[in-house]
Order: structure tokens, then C-alpha cells, then sequence
């Protein structure tokens, strides 16, 4: 029927969109939430404490990196939380991921219930799947 044919040409003619959102998807963006497992928290703290990080790695992306924000949008908003057993070891990584211009964002916690004020609690690092590995591919999940 014409209509029948009308559907196929409106498919026809989005394919090359959706060829474009897949070379996108394909590039591969996504989130690591690296967790100091040292701190013992509870999961409803560290359920919170990785909303911080995400939301504020966000924050910071809006107005410096608007195009990486909307690739990993379109990637799904993949997430992945792995584990780190000190301070020290996040400041480490940290230093990598900015040594690969990857942006950062690491949650301080006020210290008001589990752990001491000023805690480091979560590191949140975004960009190209690839080079988010070459930092964090070492860690386990949590």
C-alpha cells in the first residue's frame, strides 16, 4: 500500500542518522567511579557518594565539555564502579587520567555519619571507553 511505502522511504531516509548515532556509540564513551574501599562504607553511602562524583563530574562538563557530555549521553550513560584501596592510590590515578586530559571529579565528603570530614570518597573520570581503561582497567569491580 502507499502507506506501507511512505514507512519505507521514512526508514530509508533516517538510516543515515541513525549510521552517524551508531559511529558514535561505536566510539564508545563511558564513566568509571573509582571507590575507596579502605573507608568501609556502607552501600547506601557509597550509593551517595557516587551520585556526588557523577553529579559533579557533570556539573563540571556542562560548560567545559558540552560535546563528551552529550557523546556519553548517546553512549547510554554507562556507569562502572570499580574499587581502590587508599587515598593516595586515587591521587595516583587522578594524575593519569589528567596526563590524558580525561576530565575528573572527586566527591569530599563533610563527614557528618560514617567516615572522618574531608574524606575522599569517589573519584569520577569520563572520556573515549580505551583511554578511561588505560587508567582504570587495573581495578576490580566493586
Amino acid at each position: 500500500s502507499a502507506r506501507e511505502a511512505e514507512r519505507a522511504q521514512a526508514q530509508t531516509a533516517a538510516s543515515p542518522l541513525e549510521v552517524e548515532n551508531l559511529a558514535e556509540i561505536i566510539e564508545g564513551f563511558k564513566m568509571v567511579l573509582v571507590v575507596r574501599n579502605d573507608l568501609k562504607m556502607g552501600k547506601g553511602k557509597i550509593a551517595a557518594q557516587c551520585s556526588h562524583a557523577t553529579l559533579g563530574l557533570f556539573k563540571k562538563l556542562q560548560h567545559r565539555a558540552p560535546k563528551s557530555l552529550r557523546r556519553w549521553e548517546r553512549c547510554g550513560q554507562v556507569k562502572v564502579v570499580v574499587k581502590i584501596e587508599s587515598e593516595e592510590d586515587m591521587l595516583v590515578l587522578q594524575g593519569r587520567a589528567k596526563s590524558l586530559n580525561l576530565p575528573t571529579h572527586i566527591t569530599i565528603d563533610a563527614g557528618r555519619t560514617q567516615i572522618a570530614p574531608n574524606s575522599r570518597t569517589v573519584m569520577a573520570i569520563l572520556g573515549p571507553a580505551d583511554m578511561v581503561d588505560d587508567v582504570t582497567g587495573g581495578l576490580k569491580l566493586l
